[in-house]
């Protein structure tokens, strides 16, 4: 047993909750972001102002007797297995012939995994990334065995795993999403409850949204939820933090009171509340839908990423005609559920908690 431990630790191979759940799910969400959600916002740009170098065909991919036709957002779409699986064994702290050859097993585990790709990335990457590790550097021929032992093992295991990691993701997305067209004002304090939640914590929303392909109202409570989270935070704290702290925690990321939280829980209840209010407000009222990238569901106002994600979703559908036209309604409900509501509500509650004698000045303090 010694030896194992021993054996592991040289390898780097931290077998934890934190190393698999926070950080490789993290980094997940980063190279997600930086492939699909990039290339969504692309598009999107794109057909929206008439940018002809964003909207014309790239490169055209023959298969079979179908061609598919790639804008640059298309293509970065398409890396975001390679994407993510890279990133996570970035996270891992994977040697370059483990992280290079993850490119490979993040696409098949991606394509292989469906709608729930991500999830089935998540898994395969971090067994992948692990096995290329524990082989890596052991013989002569290291630059042939690394890369193979990882790709096969990749491989194999998205052949075997990915489809029913993919299909059980997709399904409890689907009965999130089913929960919340028939319980909407239930569901949409509680979808925006945890999402939002989850958010703030350290690990990460977007990858969970991402992974369960959550879209719709379920979908639009959970941006209801993240944005409750950032900007209530935001604003509670200006007194404190001043402008950096707005913007940081505005358009970064609350997590950045995670430190406080653990120190003082109560600062948590205002923007959470918030969230509970915000959630059914936008699926009962305003029926606000993510229709867009279901990793921009759990993004809020990370770059403004959730709003958008509304936006290209609204884009869709008038395109498909399932919607007639972007509204003022829509335009009204977008703006009071994502930046005015939780910057008038959150405050509010916060002061009573203050009043309450739960907090105190400087509990919601920054670190330098």
């Amino acid at each position: 047993m010694e030896g194992l431990k021993a054996f592991l630790k040289r390898k780097n191979i931290e077998i934890s909750l934190r190393r698999y759940g926070i950080d490789a799910l993290g980094a997940m969400a980063q190279g997600l972001f930086c492939s699909l959600l990039i290339g969504t916002i692309i598009n999107t740009l794109g057909t929206q102002f008439h940018i002809e170098a964003l909207t014309k065909t790239v490169v055209s991919i023959t298969s079979g007797t179908s061609t598919i036709d790639y804008t640059v957002g298309g293509l970065a779409g398409l890396m975001s297995g390679p994407a993510m699986a890279v990133a996570i064994g970035y996270a891992l702290g994977c040697p370059p012939l483990v992280l290079f050859s993850l490119v490979t097993v993040g696409f098949a585990a991606n394509a292989l995994g469906g709608a729930g790709g991500p999830l089935a990335v998540l898994f395969i990457a971090i067994i992948a990334a692990e096995c290329g590790k524990a082989i890596s550097k052991e013989t002569r021929i290291d630059i042939l065995v690394t890369p193979l032992v990882t790709i096969a093992v990749g491989v194999a295991l998205s052949s075997v795993l990915a489809p029913a990691l993919g299909a059980g993701a997709s399904k409890v997305g689907v009965l999130i999403m089913w929960s919340t067209e028939l319980q909407p004002f239930l569901m949409g304090i509680l979808v925006s409850a945890l999402v939002g939640i989850a958010l703030t914590l350290p690990i990460s929303s977007a990858a969970i949204c991402a992974a369960l392909s959550l879209t719709g109202l379920a979908g639009g409570a959970a941006v209801a939820g993240c944005c409750a989270q950032m900007v209530g935070f935001a604003v509670m704290s200006f007194k404190e933090n001043g402008w950096g702290g707005l913007v940081s925690q505005g358009l970064g990321t609350s997590m950045l009171q995670m430190g406080n939280i653990v120190r003082n829980p109560r600062i948590w209840i205002a923007p959470t509340v918030t969230s509970m209010i915000t959630g059914p407000i936008a699926t009962c009222v305003f029926k606000m839908k993510m229709n867009g990238s279901p990793v921009a569901s759990g993004m809020g106002t990370c770059g403004m990423v959730g709003p958008i994600g509304v936006y290209t979703g609204w884009v869709a559908d008038v395109a498909s005609g399932a919607k007639a036209a972007i509204t003022a309604m829509d335009w009204t409900g977008l703006i009071l559920i994502c930046i005015v509501l939780p910057a008038v509500i959150t405050p509010l509650l916060y002061n009573l908690t203050k009043k309450l004698g739960w907090v105190k000045d400087g509990d919601v303090t920054l670190s330098d």
